[in-house]
Parts: structure tokens; C-alpha cells; sequence
């Protein structure tokens, strides 16, 4: 490796070291400080209101969507903005996490008094625990940090990572205090893959009535093939005259009985049927049908009811239309 390279790869390694010696030294500092800023926001009746300037702001808008997306109300108000009217969206019900590195930036400061004046509980977070926004504050998290990843000491890096984690603690903590569950993030998250990955049931996206291929197990091999053909999922299954599946026969079935020269007029479905079978049920979610065809490597599944009668089948090509894949 060239010199240059060599240097480069040390730059980097130097600050992800830096980054990581701020992160653990937040291991001291989830104390009774971090847990009273819990109960504020917990007992909160309104919305958590996030702000901060600069990179504060950047990383305090991000705290807000990530409260919101976990149970938590929460909006971001820039402080320069605040000043000049959006200060009315904040009520005496809410609380305030203020965010500084270094407490005292002038237009947090400019809005303290109005925020005071509401009774609004006040958290801060600042790497200076004697700042005047720290001072003023119900609750200091301290996010202070030994010096900057930059070479230079300028540019916020170890400070705003520091702040990022302080801020993922304090809303994970609330999602688990809340009983926030995967059904709910999902809720809050319809229109993206991981919605639809949490809120998709088997039942949303599987074939029904006239679209189900089945035959019975007397049926000749050849005609059940018209039948998987007709139906277009790669299977078909076997069924008693009560709707009780008592067996599946895929186009992986299919390539096994030709290698094994088995004749297609003269043999039963019920002679080469799989008896021993994946199924899925109405109420499964379908990520979890994804992992039982993966696990399995198989493309299709029929879905049964608790008495094993067929409701339904699906795909690997339903998953992949509903995006779950």
C-alpha cells in the first residue's frame, strides 16, 4: 500500500477512534439525570418540541422524527424561526429539548425567557453543564466530549455524534416505556417496505376462491399439470372432498417425476404428491412466509385453517408485487 493510501486509511481510522471514545464515555452519564428526562417526557401532555441551531439543529431534527416514528409527539422548531412567530406552537402541556454544544447560542438564549414564561419543562442538552442554557433547564444531559474528531478542533464531529446517541437513548427508552410495539411503528409507517414488511398478513395478499388450484388425489398426473397451468402459481394441491389438503404438488415435484420416468397418463396425483408439506396460515405475517420459503427453498405455499382445510395460496411472485421482498 502506498504512503498516501496508508495515510488516508489512518485518518480515518483516527477519527472513528475519536467518535468512539465519545460514545462510551455517554456510558456514565445514562444516570439519574438521563432518567429524569425520561419521566419529564413520559409524563409529557402535549408534544416534545426539539430545537437547535446549526448542526444542533440538524441532529435535534432528526431526535424528532425519531420520537414521532416511536410513540413519542414530536415536531423540530428552529430557535432563529421561533423568534419571529413559531414560537406560538408551543404549549404550557409540551416539553422543550434545547440543544447546544455549547449553551449558550444566542438565539436559544433569545427564546428562554418566552419558554419560561409558559412553565414548559425544559431538558438541555449541552456539552457544558455550566452553560446558561444548561443553568435554566430542568434536566441537563451532558454530551460533552474530549475534543473534536476534526484536526483542526472546528468542525462538530465527535460533539453531534455524541448528541445523536444521547438522543437515540432517550427515545428508545421511551418506545420501551411505552410498550411501543412493531404493530405500531408499522402504523406510523405505512407508505414505506418496512410498513408493509410489519403490517402485511398472508391473508392481505393470497389467492382465493376459483384462483386456488386443487384436484383431487385420484385426479391423473397429466391433468393435474393443466390444472397447476391454468392457475399460474408453480403448485397445486391435493383435497379431500371436505376441502382437507392432504398433500402439495409443485413444479419441483414435477421435474423429479420425469427424471424418474414416471409416466404422466398412467400415474395418480396421489402417487407422487408431497404428503409431508410447508403451509402457512391467514394471520402470519408475510415477512414470516418469506423466511419459510427461503428456509425451505420453496416458491409457493397453500394456507390452511385450523382444521388444515385450504383458504388460500401465495407466491414468491405475491410477495415480491406486495413489497415485502
Amino acid at each position: 500500500m502506498s504512503d498516501h493510501k496508508q495515510q488516508l486509511r489512518d485518518l480515518g481510522l483516527a477519527v472513528v477512534q475519536t467518535e468512539k471514545q465519545a460514545i462510551e464515555a455517554l456510558e456514565a452519564r445514562i444516570n439519574d439525570d438521563f432518567v429524569k428526562a425520561c419521566e419529564l417526557c413520559l409524563n409529557c401532555r402535549g408534544r416534545i418540541v426539539v430545537t437547535g441551531m446549526g448542526k444542533s439543529g440538524h441532529i435535534g431534527s432528526k431526535l424528532a422524527a425519531t420520537l414521532a416514528s416511536t410513540g413519542s409527539p414530536a415536531f423540530f422548531v428552529h430557535p432563529g424561526e421561533a423568534s419571529h412567530g413559531d414560537l406560538g406552537m408551543i404549549t404550557p402541556e409540551d416539553v422543550v429539548i434545547a440543544i447546544s454544544n455549547s449553551g449558550e447560542t444566542d438565539e436559544l438564549l433569545t427564546i428562554l425567557p418566552i419558554i419560561k414564561r409558559l412553565g414548559v419543562p425544559m431538558i438541555s442538552m449541552t456539552g457544558n453543564p455550566a452553560s446558561s442554557l444548561a443553568s435554566e433547564a430542568e434536566v441537563n444531559l451532558d454530551i460533552s466530549v474530549e475534543k473534536e474528531a476534526c484536526p483542526l478542533g472546528l468542525a462538530p464531529t465527535s460533539s453531534t455524534t455524541a448528541t445523536l446517541v444521547m438522543g437515540d437513548a432517550l427515545a428508545i427508552a421511551l418506545l420501551e416505556s411505552r410498550g411501543f410495539t412493531a404493530d405500531d411503528f408499522a402504523r406510523s409507517h405505512p407508505g414505506g417496505r418496512l410498513g408493509r414488511r410489519l403490517l402485511l398478513h398472508v391473508g392481505d395478499i393470497m389467492h382465493k376462491g376459483d384462483e386456488l388450484p386443487m384436484v383431487d388425489a385420484d385426479t391423473m398426473l397429466d391433468q393435474a399439470l393443466l390444472e397447476i397451468s391454468r392457475k399460474g402459481l408453480g403448485m397445486t394441491t391435493i383435497v379431500n372432498t371436505d376441502n382437507t389438503v392432504t398433500g402439495v404438488y409443485t413444479d419441483g415435484d414435477l421435474r423429479r417425476s420425469l427424471d424418474q420416468q414416471i409416466d404422466v397418463h398412467q400415474t395418480t396425483i396421489g402417487q407422487v404428491m408431497t404428503r409431508e408439506f410447508r403451509s402457512a396460515t391467514e394471520d402470519m405475517l408475510a415477512v414470516e412466509a418469506l423466511k419459510l420459503m427461503d428456509d425451505y427453498r420453496i416458491n409457493a405455499l397453500p394456507v390452511l385453517d385450523a382444521d388444515n382445510k385450504l383458504v388460500g395460496c401465495l407466491n414468491m411472485h405475491d410477495l415480491l408485487r406486495s413489497g415485502v421482498v
